[in-house]
């Protein structure tokens, strides 16, 4: 399926990039995708395979994915809002709104016993989340020590068998475990994102969905993003797998009707809670290559925009969270080298493969990644249907941007 114009890409160039997507979707691990490139006002767009495994409904360009922790630079934005109109400083405490996470202890050894904790030095501040620099987060080099056994018991993740709890009860279970470090140390993955669901909430008196939709969603157009499907789209959206990593055998993570994204969520989280389409994401990612405009109304300020796409972290923050993805392959195959990360995204800060310095977005773990170029002014947005429980997806993702990237002809 073809659209539009070439638009800042060769003929050749969108043919490879179309041959190289078909190839993963005949190759049987990836049963369907949706693509979209985007340079200036033209988008093109590739909707290849099936809504299921072995068959079934062709994907096309409206169909919604779970876009797992590609929500995140998305949902980021509530809080730019907040910040543009002073309801929000940076180097504000969060304690007025979250009590929850005053007076913090930190644990001593990042791997210790729980008990063994020091006083924060300081309160956690805005920046802090705004950085995912609060002192907890997922820690891929820390699984099987008692903190991280702390938080998948405590139901504080998505992803895990149980749903997590509604947003007061959550804060209250985070509530209860020690720092890992002290705040504004070091960068984590993850949790601070769920904690600024809940502060926007907290500081607006709205749903953290309701205000992203009054404030991003609707002035955008983006009207199939929200945290689930009503049944009257549900058919838009495939089931979602996870192959066995041993195997490759296709499992049904979560089903379309009656699964985890057919009603409304007890928690709304900027983590990764997002459904979405090609379409809405692309409308989101021309608004921050635009510097907060969308046609003539101004959704963020530039400065604003700035913050969220340019690196914040300093260079040892920037070694682990570059350990975190070149030292967990097996993990993340890769996904995730990029050096840097703004505001609920990564920003690549050298060139390690055909992107330029300065890209910015996020890859999920439902397999799916959305970036935006402010060197080549363009955007590309990949969605699948396949985890990350196995290296295929990641595969699909990084061969979609080296054909994205040659396919520039300008």
């Amino acid at each position: 399926m073809m659209e539009t114009g070439n638009g800042g890409f060769s003929a050749a160039g969108l043919r490879r990039l179309r041959d190289v997507l078909a190839r993963h979707v005949e190759s049987g691990r990836i049963p369907g995708l949706v693509a979209l490139v985007g340079r200036g006002g033209e988008a093109h767009v590739e909707a290849i395979g099936t809504m299921r495994h072995g068959g079934g409904a062709p994907m096309r360009r409206d169909t919604i994915f779970r876009m797992a922790s590609t929500s995140k630079p998305v949902a980021m934005a509530a809080a730019m809002v907040l910040l543009d109109e002073c309801r929000l400083r940076l180097d504000d405490p969060v304690e007025p709104w979250l009590p929850e996470l005053a007076d913090r202890r930190v644990l001593k050894q990042a791997d210790g016993p729980l008990d063994d904790t020091v006083p924060a030095r300081r309160p956690i501040t805005v920046r802090d989340l705004l950085t995912s620099t609060f002192g907890l987060g997922m820690d891929m080099t820390a699984l099987g020590s008692p903190i991280m056994g702390a938080i998948f018991e405590r139901g504080l993740t998505p992803d895990l068998p149980e749903p997590m709890p509604g947003p007061d009860e959550w804060m209250r279970r985070l509530g209860t475990l020690p720092l890992m470090h002290q705040p504004g140390e070091r960068w984590q993955y993850q949790i601070s994102h769920d904690v600024l669901s809940v502060l926007v909430a907290r500081v607006t008196g709205q749903s953290f969905e309701t205000f992203l939709r009054e404030r991003i969603f609707d002035p955008l157009g983006m009207k199939d993003t929200a945290f689930h499907v009503p049944a009257d789209r549900i058919d838009r959206l495939p089931a979602l797998y996870a192959p066995d990593p041993r195997t490759g055998e296709f499992t049904v993570w979560d089903e379309a009707e009656g699964g985890r994204w057919s009603s409304p969520p007890a928690f709304q989280g900027g983590g990764g809670g997002l459904v979405s389409t090609a379409d809405d994401y692309h409308a989101y990612f021309r608004m921050l290559l635009n510097g907060g405009m969308h046609g003539s109304e101004r959704i963020l300020s530039r400065p604003a925009v700035e913050l969220m796409t340019t690196n914040r972290l300093t260079p040892e923050q920037q070694a682990a969270r570059h350990a975190m993805a070149a030292d967990n392959v097996h993990l993340s195959f890769g996904q995730g080298q990029h050096g840097g990360w703004g505001f609920g995204m990564a920003v690549r800060t050298y060139r390690g493969d055909y992107a330029s310095v300065g890209q910015f977005g996020w890859d999920g773990g439902s397999g799916t990644s959305t970036y935006a170029d402010p060197d080549k002014q363009l955007t590309g947005i990949l969605l699948t249907q396949v985890g990350m429980s196995v290296p295929d997806p990641a595969r699909l993702i990084h061969d979609f941007w080296t054909t994205l990237y040659q396919a520039i002809d300008d």
